[in-house]
């Protein structure tokens, strides 16, 4: 029986390794950090961002390990996780559409030379009122 939760105790951490490892694998290939670092000119903070990403990891870990485990913080903290974790996935789909070209690709094939900017920023109010649609409506349940 010992042997049995040792084996799958290693199991575990060596799929959450291997996750993780492919996760900041992909941010470190699309060049995430050092292009906002770039855009915002705060090279001077490179230090801030790299523990900020570890810390993240590290929170968003133990969260999605123990689902039952209670901040006292409540909806506060709710909200900011909520927030931030929008701007990750955020900041991972437009470097992964950059990277892939999809937007200029678009915007050829549509003939659109003006207004490339309403039509992001349409795209991104879009994604937001539908997350949340979603969960006002809670469709996933």
């Amino acid at each position: 029986m010992l042997a049995k939760q040792i084996f799958l105790a290693f199991i575990g951490l060596a799929s959450g390794l291997s996750v993780a490892a492919g996760t900041f694998a992909l941010i470190v290939s699309l060049k995430i950090v050092p292009r906002i670092i770039g855009k915002g000119h705060t090279a001077s903070r490179i230090l801030t961002f790299e523990n900020a990403i570890i810390l993240g990891g590290i929170a968003g870990c133990i969260v999605t390990v123990f689902p039952s485990l209670m901040f006292p913080l409540g909806s506060p903290l709710l909200i900011l996780y909520g927030l931030f974790s929008g701007i990750q996935v955020g900041c991972l789909v437009m470097a992964l559409a950059e990277i892939m070209n999809v937007f200029p690709i678009m915007f050829r094939r549509m003939r659109l030379k003006m207004g490339l900017s309403w039509v992001i920023t349409t795209l991104a109010i879009g994604k937001t009122l539908g997350g949340l649609l979603y969960f006002y409506r809670q469709i996933g349940q």
